[in-house]
């Protein structure tokens, strides 16, 4: 639910089986209890040691800053990688998901000038996918029941089933990941994370997208 990606509402993850779900190397993988709300973690991974290694060299380093961007920078690649293998895994290509994921993201259906929007693409672009999709029975077109000149493109069952496996795989390692956490934590660093979103949003360009 790197791809730079958009905004997303996955479901709540389903159980998986077969389904794999890497992780950082030395991330354990049983689920571990929660720690009383606000206590430091005894537990040291990689980031402490780079802030140990370059506080000697940069006295002025902030510890606890850059201990904070190291970290969000590491999981975002966790994740990335989580999201790249469940693409492997469900013989997706990149493209082909973002294109379904744009039509799941339009209620299941879309115009093709909808989605060349919402892809920044060209219309022959789109066009081009759509046709590997359909060939692969994810997607269908069909002729709008109010106006016949108009096409609209509608995920199949397999199509959505396909998606929802994919985004399923991240959401469980992202619950999986945030279920160190209490409730309360995981409300709280929200929060936080939303006030340091809004600082970002205002130095940056009008219109600049912040979803992939």
């Amino acid at each position: 639910m790197e791809h730079p990606e958009e905004p997303r509402t996955p479901s709540e993850p389903r159980t998986p089986s077969e389904t794999r779900t890497p992780s950082e190397p030395g991330t354990p993988s049983e689920t571990r209890t929660p720690s009383e709300p606000g206590a430091p973690s005894e537990a040291r991974d990689w980031t402490d040691g780079h802030v140990a290694r370059w506080q000697p060299v940069l006295p002025a380093l902030d510890p606890v800053v850059e201990g904070a961007v190291t970290r969000m920078k590491k999981l975002s690649v966790h994740l990335r990688r989580v999201r790249e293998q469940s693409l492997v895994d469900f013989d997706l290509e990149r493209h082909e998901f973002d294109t379904l994921h744009k039509i799941a993201g339009r209620g299941g259906s879309a115009a093709p000038s909808e989605l060349a929007q919402d892809l920044d693409l060209a219309p022959a672009s789109v066009s081009g996918r759509l046709d590997a999709l359909e060939k692969r029975g994810f997607v269908r077109r069909t002729q709008s029941t109010t106006d016949r000149r108009r096409v609209v493109v509608e995920l199949t069952a397999a199509g959505r089933e396909t998606w929802l496996g994919a985004m399923d795989v991240l959401g469980h390692e992202e619950y999986r990941l945030l279920g160190v956490l209490a409730p309360e934590e995981r409300a709280l660093l929200n929060d936080m994370l939303r006030r340091v979103m809004v600082e970002a949003e205002s130095t940056e360009p009008a219109g600049r997208p912040w979803h992939g």
